[in-house]
């Protein structure tokens, strides 16, 4: 994060970082590559609105902190049909207990531990992308 701070400079590099598809389970390592001449970097994940050093550090540097609100029930149910069908959860069952061991507990602590958002987004229902 510090490095996307950095004024840029003729011998600026290009910056790399993970990805992560849920369907590999785990991120893949300079995967995305940030130009120079790249001016808007977005970056999403769970932790990244975290108030809690050393996470805290890296969410101060970002210029907004867009926070996607969702009631916590159709976050559960959203995550449980992805846990299946991308094979993190070999069924149902599986997928619920996952979601509800790991994922909706640490999902609950970040909102209860989360820098001040610059603005919040609802989530809703789009037909047109949600999954089967």
């Amino acid at each position: 994060m510090r490095s996307l701070r950095e004024p840029l400079t003729p011998d600026t590099l290009v910056l790399t970082a993970p990805s992560f598809d849920h369907a590999l389970k785990d991120p893949t390592y300079n995967d995305v590559a940030v130009h120079p001449h790249h001016r808007i970097v977005i970056i999403e994940g769970l932790y990244t609105l975290l108030s809690i050093p050393p996470w805290s550090e890296a969410g101060l540097l970002l210029d907004e902190r867009w926070y996607i609100h969702i009631e916590i029930d159709k976050a559960q149910k959203r995550l449980v049909k992805r846990h299946v069908a991308t094979g993190v959860a070999k069924d149902m069952e599986q997928a619920i207990w996952r979601a509800e061991e790991n994922d909706m507990q640490n999902g609950r602590f970040v909102m209860a531990n989360m820098l001040e958002p610059t603005m919040i987004i609802e989530s809703i229902e789009d037909p047109l992308i949600a999954s089967p």
